[in-house]
């Protein structure tokens, strides 16, 4: 096991021994990443931190839900390949809008035997529910849109027969202020 203290980080390894394969060093969670039963490559927190983008506490707070389990050596959390590649996964699914107990289980999937094809066939239906309602919420905005169109064009409309012509924007032009220059 590396000392934690000097874990080489395989964004910035020199040592071609310990680097990553560059072609998947921005995306740990890749195949490449994988890693091997003999990888005994290891990172301290502020390195997996730094590696993602995210604070320390963020990290605690996946562990605190048992997303990531990191060996610990005193007060120490050492994370190996595993946890790097589950906390990729979580944060990926994060950024596609997954709830964390929808990642909880598709990272935990990944542990079975037969984990990438169950968990890749779970993730392809997740993937189509969650295409399914972005196009509802979309086609639901589209919709609000033209209806405040139509609205907005009713009200102007209803200004002009009062006599009060010019005072707002033209239809289409939602959220400008009355009165204030464009």
């Amino acid at each position: 096991m590396n000392d934690p203290r000097t874990a080489s980080n395989p964004r910035t390894a020199s040592d071609p021994r310990t680097a990553s394969d560059p072609r998947t060093a921005n995306d740990p969670g890749t195949t490449g990443d994988a890693g091997t039963a003999n990888d005994s490559r290891t990172w301290t927190i502020a390195q997996v931190a730094e590696e993602f983008a995210i604070t320390h506490r963020t990290v605690r707070h996946y562990e605190e839900l048992n997303l990531i389990s990191p060996e610990r050596r005193g007060t120490a959390r050492i994370y190996h390949r595993r946890e790097r590649t589950r906390l990729n996964l979580i944060l990926r699914g994060k950024r596609l809008g997954f709830p964390l107990e929808e990642i909880r289980t598709i990272i935990d999937l990944y542990d079975e035997p037969t984990g990438q094809a169950s968990q890749l066939r779970y993730v392809l239906d997740q993937i189509h529910d969650r295409r399914g309602n972005l196009e509802r919420r979309r086609r639901d905005i589209e919709d609000a849109l033209n209806e405040l169109e139509e609205f907005e064009r009713r009200c102007q409309s209803d200004l002009r027969q009062l006599g009060q012509p010019g005072e707002l924007g033209q239809p289409g032009e939602l959220g400008q202020q009355p009165g204030l220059p464009t």
